[in-house]
């Protein structure tokens, strides 16, 4: 095993197959960045969402995609052109992916792509133990969507963030209250779909207890970008505050905690959820 991913692996509690599948996907995730910041996509993008702040600022709970934005629009960006330097990247630390591009819907700002590789053979990389090999599926892979916002709305900060491993490097990411203005378009505004992400509720609580300042400026951008909130009218802090009471109200919290536990550690953090805890929790924000 490379000694940069033995040292990866070794914060991690290997203690059943999960365990092992969640911690090669998070290197997986970090060598991918790595990648990324050789291939200078950093010059041109950002990184948000779950993952940048469970691998930047430690949020506890589980996350599956790298989710980034382009510092400016460019309808014709292609994300494609940085499949090679993964590839390259990932074999260097002895994982074998795959690459796929997909072809960018009409209609939508976001440019995609997915790593995909054999769980058996990354986890053989990793030396999991026989007995765990034989429980996984022959066939079965590791996947991990990348996703880039070739519109993002303007009004946001970034600011370079610093990881160690596997070698020490840095990344470009949004500031703090601009990955909450964010996260908080998501819960208003993913409410309207079928399915409850519960995940942004847990973020939500996440940010309120460690970083609860809140760009309201470029909140407005996402919400007016998205349809969601009138282009000449101001979004103002009674305005935010009532409709996240409205979402509080509206959300179905017993399909919001069935969504989002199985990427949380310990459900019992799920226990307290209810409207009364959010409204409390909302009353938490900064308006910044």
């Amino acid at each position: 095993m490379n000694e940069a991913v033995a040292r990866m692996l070794s914060k991690y509690k290997l203690d059943s197959t999960d365990a092992y599948l969640r911690a090669l996907r998070e290197i997986l995730q970090e060598i991918a960045l790595l990648g990324l910041w050789r291939a200078k996509f950093f010059e041109e993008a950002a990184f948000y969402g779950g993952t940048a702040l469970r691998v930047l600022h430690g949020l506890d709970r589980f996350s599956e995609d790298l989710d980034f934005s382009l510092l400016r629009p460019d309808d014709a960006y292609d994300l494609s052109r940085y499949s090679r330097a993964l590839k390259a990247e990932l074999l260097a630390f002895g994982f074998e992916v795959e690459i796929i591009s997909k072809k960018k819907e009409r209609g939508t700002a976001v440019q995609s792509a997915f790593l995909k590789a054999d769980t058996i053979r990354q986890l053989v990389e990793v030396r999991a133990g026989d007995a765990l090999l034989r429980g996984i599926p022959k066939g079965k892979l590791v996947k991990i969507k990348l996703e880039v916002d070739t519109a993002p709305p303007p009004g946001f900060e970034t600011e370079a963030k610093f990881l160690l491993n596997p070698i020490p490097f840095s990344v470009r990411a949004y500031s703090l209250p601009d990955l909450f203005a964010g996260k908080m378009h998501a819960l208003l505004c993913r409410r309207w779909k079928s399915r409850v992400k519960g995940r942004d509720w847990y973020d939500f609580v996440w940010f309120a207890a460690n970083h609860p300042r809140l760009d309201l400026a470029h909140l407005r951008e996402r919400m007016v970008q998205s349809g969601h909130w009138p282009k000449d009218k101001p979004l103002t802090p009674a305005a935010f505050r009532r409709t996240l009471d409205e979402a509080i109200n509206s959300v179905d919290l017993k399909s919001a905690k069935k969504e989002v536990a199985p990427f949380v550690a310990d459900p019992d953090a799920l226990s307290v959820w209810s409207p009364e805890f959010f409204h409390a929790i909302a009353r938490k924000v900064k308006i910044v």
